[in-house]
């Protein structure tokens, strides 16, 4: 979480610096109108940066993955700069529009307009200039229309299919409002570092916008696959899937996760990989939960025999530190990751690792418990199950006191992001160094 909060400071800080060498909040003379234009400017400009960055996150750059921590924090990032857009872009359209409408209301008298002699202006400036009333009008309903779809992705309870849906369109909208920005920057930033570097933004998420429209997120790590074998925990509302992959997978580590599509309509859902990469063995299985439409159904749409894209693998939750101690947290539906990394320390049978692993959970099935106590056997893991009324509930201090030497060890958690935020405070207010907490934020949304 730290890298990306450095990530989205560290863009609307540097923008706003770079700014204000090129211009400042308080124009001489300082008047309504003349505030209200540079003040059109600068959240114009930080709303744009906003939506580039967001739009090059949102087509999974492989590079930028090890930088943020993982896609899972990419995706959270995405969604801060596209809450951070919609911010600046309301504000922008407050100044831009509120002013015209207080102009016509007669709330507010608009000076007159200096006389343009003697201004020469450039072929690209006329240009420019010969085009704003088209952009001031299509990028206001741009505007529109990508609020109303960034508010609808922040509703949770709109359904997934249509939010990948509607996201592609906003990919359409960006670039009428990379026209409008265009056109109605003021031309002379763009000699300033402030323009240089709006432009290279525009520039990337124009590109991310193009690959968006043609379908191309994610085409180079898209790997086709056969499903071998499904395998139901009516008691969990869990699926098991084994996926016989084609030629073409790069491998993954345990805690990683892909995009699986089962159904065209439906598109691509992220799912955590739940077993280890044996080169031999290609198959890949996944753990999926009913929490919502698509994944209550998968047990009636699927069967054995069908055609699926795989494309991935992604994520940095891959219990990669220097810590030989560690401490596993897999709640619910979030002990999956940790099931694949069991698969890959019992191949590691001189492996080195003490490890206890609590797996608190509301519901009980006896044969998928039994497959993970064998698993945890098999590497070497202790394991706490905690059946929430059979065994009470994990709580810090519980697992402080079950497991007496904590604070040597790294702690891995995937689960509900409330349950972990209370975790991590709680063993960090007793000593846990923060770089020690790891925690996949697996929503995607």
């Amino acid at each position: 979480m730290k890298n990306i909060k450095i990530a989205l400071w560290a863009l609307l800080i540097g923008l706003t610096l770079l700014w204000a060498l090129a211009d400042t909040f308080l124009p001489q003379p300082l008047t309504y109108f003349s505030l209200r234009a540079v003040l059109v400017q600068y959240t114009g400009i930080i709303a744009m940066a906003a939506m580039s960055v967001a739009m090059m996150l949102a087509v999974r750059p492989r590079r930028a993955e090890p930088l943020l921590g993982g896609l899972d924090k990419m995706y959270r990032l995405h969604k801060w700069l596209g809450i951070s857009a919609l911010v600046f872009g309301s504000l922008h359209w407050v100044w831009a529009k509120g002013t015209k409408w207080a102009v016509g209301w007669g709330w507010l008298s608009k000076p007159g307009k200096g006389r343009g002699a003697g201004l020469d202006l450039g072929s690209l400036e006329q240009l420019l200039r010969s085009q704003r009333g088209l952009a001031e009008t299509l990028g206001e309903w741009a505007f529109y229309a990508a609020g109303v779809l960034i508010i609808l992705a922040l509703v949770k309870r709109f359904p997934y299919r249509w939010f990948a849906k509607t996201h592609t369109i906003l990919a359409a909208l960006y670039l009428v409002l990379v026209f409008h920005t265009v056109v109605l920057i003021k031309f002379a930033y763009w000699s300033e570092p402030v323009g240089i570097v709006t432009a290279l933004l525009l520039v990337g998420g124009s590109l991310a916008a193009f690959q968006a429209l043609f379908n191309r997120i994610g085409a180079q790590r898209k790997v086709q696959g056969e499903i071998q074998t499904l395998i139901q925990y009516p008691e969990l509302r869990v699926l098991e899937t084994h996926i016989a992959l084609q030629a073409g997978w790069p491998g993954h580590k345990a805690g990683q996760f892909a995009f699986v599509t089962s159904s065209k309509p439906e598109g691509a859902h992220p799912y955590t990989i739940a077993s280890a990469w044996n080169p031999q063995h290609a198959p890949i299985t996944f753990i999926t939960k009913a929490l919502g439409d698509h994944t209550s159904q998968l047990p009636q749409t699927l069967h054995v025999g069908d055609q699926v894209t795989v494309e991935g693998p992604y994520g940095c939750f891959t219990f990669d530190d220097q810590n030989l101690r560690q401490i596993w947290i897999g709640a619910g539906i979030g002990i999956t990751p940790f099931v694949a990394r069991l698969k890959q320390l019992a191949l590691e049978a001189d492996h080195q690792y003490s490890i206890d692993l609590f797996h608190p959970s509301t519901e009980y099935s006896p044969q998928a418990i039994d497959k993970l106590r064998a698993d945890a056997a098999a590497a070497g893991v202790r394991l706490h199950l905690l059946v929430a009324d059979q065994n009470g509930r994990l709580s810090g201090e519980r697992l402080r006191k079950e497991v007496p030497d904590w604070q040597a060890a790294s702690v891995w958690f995937c689960g509900p992001t409330g349950f972990g935020r209370a975790l991590r405070s709680d063993l960090l207010t007793h000593g846990l160094k923060p770089e020690d907490f790891h925690q996949e934020l697996f929503q995607m949304r």
